[in-house]
């Protein structure tokens, strides 16, 4: 774990390592990367803004990993995993709430039927902006399709999300990775990053502790 948290504080230093040893096979390992983080529900702490980030760096230093080629592959990996895990979500969802198991009472029906109302008025909104909030954009496809939102609907909005979170990402480390100061402070930068994209939902969580304790 600690291995893990290092190596995503200093992605920039483990990508060029990667980019060193694999070479062209860099292009597999992001691509199964952003999928398994988009795809699996069960990785959400797999490094994804930061990863794009620091892809991007690398791009714009390296003529053997074009953007032109990243981008598009990575935006394709992010729609597979979502697409993937509404599947899962649509064939396995529904079976932590009407199985009986230790953790029945976090998978009420009640907090079903509240999800499902969610997902009618904002779901399409939910599977878009997700796309940029680590551990939400792992879960958000996984109940789109347990609460069963149109795979149609579902779909034109992960890759509108997809298309923006990679492109935000990819091309701001492509055009702000190479600046000095970046590079020098690029663990500060990672770690802003993850702190900017936890913020939201650090914040509702203290909301609705607030609401509780009043």
């Amino acid at each position: 774990m600690l291995e893990f948290l290092q190596n995503l504080l200093h992605i920039d230093i483990f990508i060029n390592q990667m980019a060193s040893a694999l070479g062209v096979w860099l292009f597999v390992v992001l691509f199964l990367i952003i999928f398994a983080e988009t795809g699996l529900v069960v990785l959400p702490f797999l490094p994804g803004d930061s990863l794009l980030f620091a892809v991007g760096a690398l791009s714009a230093s390296s003529e053997f990993f074009p953007v032109y080629i990243l981008l598009p592959l990575l935006v394709i990996a992010s729609i597979l995993g979502d697409s993937t895990n509404y599947f899962l979500g649509r064939r396995y969802g529904r079976r932590l709430f009407e199985t009986e198991h230790r953790f029945s009472k976090l998978f009420s029906k009640k907090y079903l039927a509240q999800t499902e109302e969610f997902y009618k008025v904002k779901g399409a909104i939910a599977v878009s902006i997700s796309r940029f909030l680590p551990i939400l954009r792992t879960f958000a496809p996984f109940v789109a399709g347990l609460t069963k939102m149109s795979y149609s609907q579902f779909v034109r909005y992960s890759v509108l999300g997809s298309i923006a979170w990679v492109h935000v990402f990819v091309l701001a480390g492509y055009y702000f990775g190479r600046i000095p100061f970046v590079q020098k402070n690029f663990t500060i930068l990672v770690m802003g990053i993850i702190g900017f994209s936890l913020a939201p939902i650090l914040l509702s969580i203290i909301k609705n502790l607030i609401k509780k304790r009043s």
